[in-house]
């Protein structure tokens, strides 16, 4: 891994309020291998990089992995204590354990192997704060393309749906 990217990275999410804000509440939720991905990680960075305000977010994508309470509902019951704290952001909660029955893929072992599967290598990127305070990230692909600005299908997304994803967008 890069270390000057790494350390840029968490520098950038360090010195954002919000985000640190954000980050705590899920930390808070006490969820097994929980984190904050895609474009949560990505707009923040890119904003940096064209010294821009803060791009508004679709949602904020909640990430976790529990093999015991994988029924869609359970994701729903945290969105909402999600939205009991913070009504102002769209939360999105997925539990990782279950996505790879939606995406007809081989059980995943964890949120790491599971964001692997995620459409563009910039979005594969998730960051926690741990109990520790200190801010952690995953990146099954590196940092490399967020930082470089590059919009590149994850080797195991499926590319024909990556196309139509770019078509809408």
């Amino acid at each position: 891994m890069n270390q000057q990217l790494e350390n840029r990275l968490i520098e950038i999410i360090k010195k954002d309020l919000w985000m640190m804000d954000v980050l705590k509440t899920v930390r808070d939720l006490k969820l097994n291998d929980c984190w904050i991905g895609a474009g949560f990680v990505r707009n923040k960075v890119w904003d940096i990089i064209h010294e821009i305000d803060r791009t508004e977010l679709n949602d904020i994508d909640v990430i976790y992995f529990d093999k015991l309470s994988t029924a869609k509902e359970h994701d729903l019951a945290i969105e909402d204590k999600l939205r009991i704290i913070n009504p102002d952001l769209n939360w999105s909660v997925k539990n990782q354990s279950r996505m790879n029955l939606r995406n007809r893929h081989k059980e995943y072992v964890d949120c790491n192997e599971a964001i692997s599967f995620w459409p563009e290598t910039a979005t594969a990127i998730a960051v926690r704060i741990n109990s520790e305070n200190q801010i952690e990230y995953i990146a099954p692909y590196g940092l490399e393309d967020l930082f470089n600005l590059l919009v590149i299908p994850t080797p195991k997304f499926d590319l024909t749906i990556y196309n139509e994803r770019i078509e809408k967008k």
